[in-house]
């Protein structure tokens, strides 16, 4: 198999919890597998779109929202859900940054952690379910699109908050480990859909997504010197929200 195949396969595997035959992947390094992300958001954007799409005929906007959002969460396995609770949970409760690395090293979900996922899963679903019929599959793709996009400046541009070792997570595989050409490459692939989805439009998600990215790293850096698994996840998170909320905003 043709190792960008293969790469697409191993972003895949990483970002979801879609069974994949072992040897379809071979040994294909994260970071490898990074600038295929984006294309990795397209493909939840269009399966979430099309089950809200397809329920909106059925059910109110809300219910239909609801289910399109459970059905991310499943595919996903939840995966940025517990890197926003345990990120929640050790920015929250911790003072240092050995606290704050302790506390998101914890499996437990803590009340900040709790709050964090339901305000996520509401918030997602009230925006979803305000999103104009015409444009649901644009903003879906848009989002789940650039929210995996988020991985690449970030990775590129901060360390590891943890030392090496096995203690390290998934964070130490992508930060700083991330070439300038699969930034590139990552980001006109989003260039290139959003423009495809939203025409004229095609501004407004980076106008809010970007912002975001840039001052939560700067929030990284300046708490924990760094970033972590946890902290991209929760990153995701954010950025689907806003880019929904501004598929809302009237």
């Amino acid at each position: 198999m043709r190792r960008p195949i293969r790469e697409f396969l191993g972003a895949v595997q990483f970002l979801t919890r879609i069974p994949l035959p072992q040897r379809w992947l071979g040994e294909i390094a994260l970071a490898q597998a990074a600038p295929y992300f984006p294309l990795v958001g397209v493909l939840l954007g269009l399966a979430g779109a099309g089950v809200d799409v397809a329920l909106r005929a059925h059910l109110p906007a809300t219910g239909a929202a609801a289910v399109s959002v459970a059905l991310l969460i499943v595919i996903t396995g939840a995966l940025h859900e517990d890197g926003l609770a345990d990120t929640a949970d050790g920015f929250g409760g911790g003072t240092t940054a050995e606290r704050v690395l302790g506390i998101m090293r914890d499996s437990r979900i803590g009340s900040y952690g709790a709050i964090a996922i339901a305000l996520s899963v509401l918030l997602r679903t009230a925006f979803i379910a305000a999103l104009p019929n015409r444009e649901v599959f644009a903003y879906f793709v848009s989002a789940e699109m650039l929210s995996r996009w988020s991985v690449l400046p970030l990775a590129y541009f901060l360390p590891s908050a943890r030392q090496g070792g096995p203690t390290a997570g998934q964070g130490a595989r992508l930060a700083r480990a991330i070439p300038v050409t699969a930034v590139v490459f990552g980001t006109l692939i989003a260039i290139i859909v959003t423009v495809a989805s939203l025409h004229a439009d095609s501004w407004r998600p980076w106008a809010v997504c970007l912002p975001i990215i840039a001052a939560s790293g700067l929030y990284f850096w300046r708490r924990i010197s760094g970033v972590t698994g946890d902290c991209f996840g929760a990153v995701i998170q954010l950025t689907a929200t806003a880019v929904y909320l501004c598929g809302a905003w009237r």
